[in-house]
Parts: structure tokens; sequence; C-alpha cells
């Protein structure tokens, strides 16, 4: 009977080894997600994804059950030179060590066909999937009250990471 009260425990400790580990590599700094207007049937999400690994990671994934579709996203000029967000099928590469802001104005998580209004203080659960971490799973809250970064640029030293990835804020 010990030896099978033993066994399970192990099972049940090499079951919850994988998420750990996956937390251990890659962390998400300062998520939050918001959208435009009440009325919206889109949103975007935003953070800081750290890599503390030794080998680099791809963000390749995002799931939510808060709209019909999620996707990774950018924005590109086109040929004018006017923004446009295009949809990233390879997803972000997150380098050993290092780190990658998803920003307004730049690289996001897209919600279209949202299934219900966001409020501010609301929370989105939100499935990350990364080629070698995993899935990793997020409660973001919307804050419709954030402002852009001074100047247009994120600055260190205000929740946003440690400088690498910086991304223009145009928003």
């Amino acid at each position: 009977m010990i030896l099978r009260t033993t066994f399970l425990a192990a099972t049940a400790a090499a079951a919850f080894a994988l998420p750990a580990f996956a937390a251990d590599t890659i962390t998400v700094t300062d998520p939050y997600a918001r959208v435009s207007t009440m009325m919206s049937k889109s949103g975007a999400a935003f953070m800081v994804i750290e890599n503390h690994g030794a080998e680099d990671d791809r963000l390749v994934a995002a799931a939510s059950d808060i709209a019909a579709r999620v996707e990774l996203h950018t924005h590109q000029a086109d040929a004018n030179g006017v923004m446009k967000m295009i949809e990233v099928e390879d997803g972000f590469a997150i380098p050993a060590g290092g780190s990658h802001a998803l920003a307004r104005g730049g690289d996001h998580v897209m919600f279209m066909g949202l299934n219900r209004s966001l409020q501010h203080g609301d929370t989105v659960a939100v499935t990350l999937t990364f080629e070698k971490a995993g899935d990793i799973t997020l409660e973001i809250p919307v804050d419709l009250e954030r402002k852009p970064m001074m100047g247009g640029q994120m600055q260190q030293g205000m929740g946003h990471g440690n400088g690498h990835g910086q991304m223009q804020d145009s928003n």
C-alpha cells in the first residue's frame, strides 16, 4: 500500500513538473488587455515575455475563450506608409536570457470577434503556446485607463522589463 501511495505521489509530482519548468523558463510581466471602446468587437493583450532558459524559444500561438479568433499580430507599414495590423504566423522569437515586448503599436495578441464586452478591471484567461516551454495560461487584467508611455517610447523601470525588445508605442 505504501509503495502504491509513493508511486501515485511521484506520478503526480511528475505531472506538475512540466508547467513549473515552463513557468521557470518563461515568465510574463506586466500583462494587460484593452479595447478601444466598450462596443468593440476586437481587443488586444500586451506584456513582456522573458526567457530565463539557455535556449531560444518562440511564442507560436495564443488562445482564449473571449473571442472567436485569437492571433499574434504586429503593425507594418504598407507601400504608402500606412500602418496596418497583420498576423504573424511564425510567432515571436524569445531569445535565451532575453525578452520580447508585446506593446501597443507593435507586436501583440489580437482578439477578434469578442463574445462579450471587456470592462476595466475584468480579467481574460489567455493561453500562450511556446515551441519549447509549451502552454502557459494567464489571467490578464483589462486596463482601459493605461496611457501610452511617455514620448511614445516604452521606458525602462516602468514595469516593462529590462528594455529588451522595446517597441514604438503609437496608441
